[in-house]
């Protein structure tokens, strides 16, 4: 399959500037890929192309979007070998981890599928007219959810596929009738090409508009800047760190129209032990967040980067099995040199303030690898630095020991915003911890007892968001069906004609959805 370095502008290949390598090496050839670094006239020309496709994308039929989006999932299934290989190299990911991803690429479309098949998202309400009340007849009021328009998408470094071209940003914006721009992240920029080729080709298959979807590689910001800053783009989509997220909010806030950004920067995700939970299985317990901890080289947004306990003798167990797990724990390569050097870097920071202790450090790998780490801090100490709230990308872990439940809730207090906070909890410190789950709510997009926060499930239910600095906005999720509804706005039509309504408001009903009509939940035709 033929990479060809440009920009995927519609459905055609366009020349950037300048150059930059890939990791990935071309076949038959000792050299990596070269590709061209796009600009602000290629974003200028996807931007154009994909604002006249979204004229016609907007009123197309659902069961037409549904059969693009499933094109879709068939294309990137029938290259998953060459994926795999080919995001092996420049990911370094294991075959395992990419394939069950690319499972996960997949089933995430199939529920995007579903929901618009039934239809009920786009969120009917009519309010029927009644022409004989007084002192004023009252008019015929309805609305629904509409696409904003031209979107743009940045993808991560740490799921090249889940998080990626086709992953929850783009396919949630496709589904509610959203062009996309799609901006690839220079980390593996082969398996971006490759993804953003299925894309379009299950586009031109399915008779799409030229221009629904857009690819610009770059290693440079320029181009990104561009893309948040170009009026027709109505809304920003990304995953990455905070510098990144902030980065791009502010330069939108500028805009003279301002747009909305869904940014997801980064979260240490703290765990709470309580001391019932901990007296009955710490050891457990400690095995199963130490994996947690490691799992994927610590690269994945949900990582348990704070766990934090009340002293007592179960905690010593504890952070004795946690010290026994991780000193096995084998280092492993990370996604990036740069991502690499971010990790080492904060290592040396933390080995540095004094008040913090090295609990132990795990295995150097073959190469040049990321080792695991696990600090501890005093409670006490741990309240006078905030910078400790940080994300440190990578297998590592502080461990905070409060002197008394009543520190352990003020520390609870000083959380800023977070995509998860996971407590071990028995039945006992259910009870007796009743404020500290108050205090979690208001901190977390998703909290959980007695599981580790690795782990997002793509379902109807999930919250993948939080307060800042964890997303730009709590109101929303990256994950999960939910997601469509940051690429909608509500649209209200009064006293209109019924051939001018969506079919979606039209008295008959003739999609058969779920509607509110006068304030009660209903499948049935209204007058």
């Amino acid at each position: 399959m033929k990479i060809t370095g440009k920009q995927i502008i519609g459905y055609s290949n366009k020349s950037g500037a300048g150059s930059f390598k890939s990791v990935a090496i071309a076949d038959n050839n000792s050299a990596p890929y070269v590709f061209e670094e796009g600009t602000a006239e290629n974003v200028d020309a996807a931007a154009k192309k994909a604002t006249e496709a979204f004229k016609t994308y907007k009123l197309i039929p659902t069961t037409t979007r549904v059969k693009f989006l499933e094109a879709i999932a068939s294309e990137i299934n029938s290259i998953r070998e060459v994926l795999v290989a080919t995001a092996q190299q420049e990911t370094h990911l294991p075959q395992p981890r990419l394939n069950g991803e690319i499972d996960r690429t997949i089933n995430q479309i199939n529920l995007f599928v579903n929901l618009l098949k039934e239809g009920s998202w786009v969120n009917a309400i009519i309010d029927t007219a009644n022409p004989q009340r007084q002192p004023l007849p009252k008019p015929h009021i309805c609305q629904m959810l509409k696409p904003l328009g031209v979107t743009a998408v940045f993808g991560a470094s740490n799921f090249p596929f889940a998080f990626s071209v086709a992953g929850g940003d783009t396919i949630s914006a496709l589904a509610a009738g959203c062009p996309v721009i799609y901006k690839a992240h220079f980390g593996h920029p082969v398996t971006s090409e490759l993804v953003g080729n299925c894309i379009a080709e299950a586009a031109k298959k399915t008779g799409m508009p030229d221009g629904i979807f857009s690819l610009i590689q770059g290693k440079t910001t320029e181009s990104g800047k561009a893309l948040v800053t170009h009026k027709l783009v109505k809304a920003v989509g990304f995953t990455g760190s905070l510098a990144g997220g902030k980065a791009l909010f502010d330069l939108v806030v500028k805009r003279d129209v301002p747009i909305p950004v869904y940014a997801e920067m980064g979260s240490v995700n703290p765990v709470f032990l309580l001391p019932g939970k901990l007296a009955e299985d710490a050891v457990s317990v400690a095995k199963t967040l130490a994996a947690s901890n490691t799992m994927g080289v610590g690269q994945f947004c949900t990582n348990p980067g704070i766990i934090l306990m009340v002293k007592s003798a179960a905690t010593e167990e504890f952070l004795a099995q946690y010290k026994s797990s991780l000193s096995e724990a084998v280092g492993g390569k990370m996604l990036t040199d740069a991502i690499a050097g971010s990790y080492d870097k904060g290592i040396e920071q933390l080995r540095s303030l004094q008040s913090l202790k090295l609990l132990c450090a795990g295995v150097a790998g073959e190469g040049d690898t990321a080792v695991p780490h696990a600090f501890t801090i005093s409670g006490k100490e741990f309240l006078k630095d905030k910078t400790l709230f940080e994300e440190y990308f990578g297998p590592v872990a502080i461990h905070v020991i409060a002197d008394d439940t009543k520190q352990l809730t003020e520390i609870a207090e000083t959380i800023p915003g977070q995509l998860t906070v996971s407590v071990w909890a028995n039945q006992n410190d259910v009870t007796e911890f009743e404020d500290l789950f108050n205090i979690l709510e208001e901190k977390a997009g998703r909290i959980m007892i007695n599981n580790a926060p690795t782990g997002v499930e793509v379902t109807h239910a999930m919250i993948h968001g939080g307060p800042f600095p964890a997303t730009t906005d709590s109101r929303t999720t990256s994950v999960g069906s939910q997601a469509i509804y940051r690429f909608t706005r509500p649209v209200c039509f009064q006293n209109y004609p019924q051939q001018l309504l969506p079919a979606e408001l039209q008295n008959n009903n003739p999609l058969g959805i779920w509607r509110k009509v006068d304030g009660e939940m209903t499948k049935n035709a209204t007058a």
